[in-house]
């Protein structure tokens, strides 16, 4: 007969695990002895090794009990479905690994890939990292508000880089955020963005539903109007031209689609 340390020491588990599977039933506990110790006999040291066995491999404790008691095909049934569910579980520890590796980045924060790709898209293009910052954080927002169609929006902000007016304007907005409020060149970044609006206009590509509500509009339009000296100014330039908005173009007079704009 056997006390509970030699059990322990042939089964390679610690008192303490011993002690832990009676508790939960797992391993029947022995009566003690005339002298008042608990004694195990060659049954407990097989029953104690197959549980540790079953442990090891990543079996739950709670499906301990019901696997030490089936037959041979309710134990492979068994141990099948608790596989299954570890792959699920690996597969699951697997996707957080890559997501804690992404984060790593900074910008995969709260942001999908197609936002960080379209912003190295832009570093690409020589944007400054301060705006490149700016931009981020408005798309942090955006895909937030508009999750399952963030995608399909990047896409269209994507093509949208092909056309050299919006390649010229990403590079003017860079560096003018050091720019005065009174600088000629801010004229130049309304011209661009009135001919980008008008194809937009004639595009069918304003008034559509975005999926945002005004009052997120609102504050895309007040953190860009903020964000340096000269961008109310902008907005007033625009605005003097017929146009309202920034993040949504929400009104278009007419008569301004057919006027002759400066040339790109």
């Amino acid at each position: 007969m056997l006390t509970i340390s030699q059990l322990a020491a042939y089964a390679g588990v610690t008192v303490r695990a011993v002690r832990h599977y009676h508790r939960i039933g797992l391993l029947p506990e022995p009566g003690r002895d005339r002298s008042g110790y608990r004694t195990y006999d060659a049954a407990a040291v097989v029953r104690l090794i197959r549980i540790r066995a079953l442990a090891d491999a990543g079996v739950p404790l709670a499906r301990v009990q019901e696997l030490l008691a089936a037959g041979p095909e309710e134990f492979a049934d068994g141990v099948q479905e608790i596989d299954k569910a570890l792959r699920a579980e690996i597969r699951r520890l697997q996707d957080t690994r890559s997501r804690l590796a992404r984060l790593a980045a900074g910008e995969h924060l709260a942001l999908p890939q197609s936002v960080v790709d379209y912003l190295d898209r832009l570093r690409g293009l020589g944007v400054e990292e301060r705006y490149i910052e700016m931009e981020r954080d408005a798309w942090i927002m955006i895909a937030a508000q508009v999750p399952h169609s963030i995608d399909s929006v990047i896409a269209k902000k994507r093509e949208e880089l092909d056309d050299p007016d919006m390649v010229k304007l990403y590079s003017l907005l860079s560096g003018a955020l050091d720019w005065p409020a009174d600088d000629p060149r801010v004229v130049e970044v309304a011209d661009i963005m009135e001919r980008l609006m008008v194809r937009a206009v004639e595009a069918g590509e304003v008034g559509a539903d975005d999926g945002i509500d005004d009052q997120f509009v609102d504050l895309l339009d007040s953190t860009m109007v903020e964000s340096s000296p000269h961008a109310a100014r902008l907005v007033a330039i625009l605005e003097e031209r017929g146009w309202r908005g920034w993040t949504r173009i929400e009104r278009v007079p007419a008569d301004r689609l057919n006027t002759d704009l400066p040339p790109s």
